[in-house]
């Protein structure tokens, strides 16, 4: 009962989630879209209000009229619309479903210990030491380097690069991706919490006040957007990436997680300059090679299985691999967890071949399984599985089917 309702909390959190990081990417992405296609104002009565740049739009039946004061309004409107409850929900819904998934079963999702044997305890603490250390260094970075525009983002893309190293040579790589990711959008959480607001709330004080608004707290603030922005995608594709072993099971696993990342900066590249009229296919081409070289790189090589041609003796190499690759979280006293896995037991043939198909899709389709390739299945295993469900147990259960019918 208890691994039910971690799953529901799992696809609770997951879809909250989803949809409050729909709802801040939503927004990132729109204002990035506006401030690009600002254009000056002709209205004299606007240029004397101190409208910096304004924009014409249509959608859903009316006309909309967006309008950027560089400095500040000469009145504070009533209505003041915030952008930061997308961020915070976002950070913390994913931080509740991080530790639900992953904090709470850290020996199986964190550790790998043919990587780094660690405790539960040292595997969650190096965690959370990955996400609070990698802010401090990108701070402390955006302070010393604010004013030099090509220093800082070199030192930020090497930080970056520094984390997946480091986090693939301590965790098993299923979390070492999500945890890189993870401490991407802390970063990016972050600066909306200590930076975005915080100097928008100055300037709205300053306004009350009738001070003058000093302009440092909108540059800072656009800094730290524009970096937000060039995150996004690479922040994505690690969220994703836990779906597809083929990435994170890779000897070189780092790299091809900093080359998936970086096409994702060229893409996004390619449409920020296009927001501003300049169509540039160079970045997405270049993404694309990218893409496509590490997909032929760490493409598996097709190799021949060794099975017998006799049913029971496929059978037999099936629960062999089961047995060596799977019972240590699928047994009904597992030694990789407390309890047996999802609630899944393999330990006996019967039960083996009544849960052939998942087997089957968890093993050879999507590859999943078994998590992080913890205990190195070998392309040769997965081929018999699937010899064996393909050429047996598919055509018992067709049999089955035409029989009732």
């Amino acid at each position: 009962m208890e691994a039910y309702f971690l799953d529901w909390a799992n696809l609770l959190l997951r879809w909250l989630h989803v949809i409050v990081a729909i709802a801040w990417i939503g927004s990132s992405f729109y204002f990035v879209w506006l401030d690009n296609h600002l254009t000056p104002p002709v209205d004299t009565q606007l240029k004397d209000k101190g409208v910096a740049g304004e924009l014409w739009a249509v959608h859903g039946g009316g006309f909309y009229n967006p309008q950027k004061y560089m400095g500040a309004p000469p009145t504070l409107p009533q209505d003041l619309h915030w952008f930061y409850w997308e961020s915070y929900s976002t950070w913390l819904s994913g931080f509740g479903l991080f530790t639900v998934l992953y904090l709470l079963n850290a020996k199986t999702y964190l550790v790998d210990p043919n990587i780094m044997p660690l405790s539960s305890s040292q595997a969650i603490l190096l965690a959370l030491g990955f996400l609070v250390s990698g802010w401090i260094i990108y701070d402390l970075l955006c302070r010393f380097f604010s004013k030099n525009d090509k220093i800082l983002p070199l030192l930020i893309v090497g930080t970056v690069i520094a984390t997946a190293w480091a986090a693939c040579h301590v965790f098993s790589g299923r979390a070492a991706f999500l945890i890189t990711g993870a401490m991407i959008a802390t970063i990016m959480s972050a600066n909306v919490f200590f930076w975005i607001i915080p100097g928008q709330r100055k300037i709205i004080a300053s306004m009350k006040a009738g001070e003058p608004v000093d302009p440092v707290h909108g540059q800072r603030g656009k800094q730290r957007s524009v970096h937000n922005t060039y995150f996004t995608l690479p922040v994505l594709f690690a969220m994703m990436s836990n779906h597809y072993s083929m990435t994170y099971t890779h000897e070189a696993n780092w790299l091809v997680l900093v080359m998936i990342m970086l096409s994702g900066v060229l893409i996004r590249q390619f449409f920020i300059l296009r927001h501003k009229g300049k169509t540039q296919l160079a970045y997405p081409l270049l993404a694309i090679l990218i893409l496509a070289g590490v997909a032929a790189w760490i493409m598996p090589q097709p190799t021949a299985p060794q099975a017998n041609n006799v049913v029971g003796d496929r059978f037999a190499q099936v629960q062999t691999i089961v047995n060596v690759r799977c019972i240590q979280c699928h047994a009904a006293h597992p030694t990789l967890m407390d309890a047996p896995a999802k609630g899944l037991i393999l330990d006996q043939p019967a039960l083996i071949k009544s849960k052939a198909q998942l087997i089957y899709q968890q093993v050879v389709q999507t590859r999943i399984m078994p998590l992080g390739n913890l205990t190195h299945i070998t392309e040769e295993e997965r081929a018999v599985i699937g010899k064996w469900f393909e050429q047996s147990v598919s055509k018992d259960l067709e049999t089955g089917q035409q029989t009732k019918k």
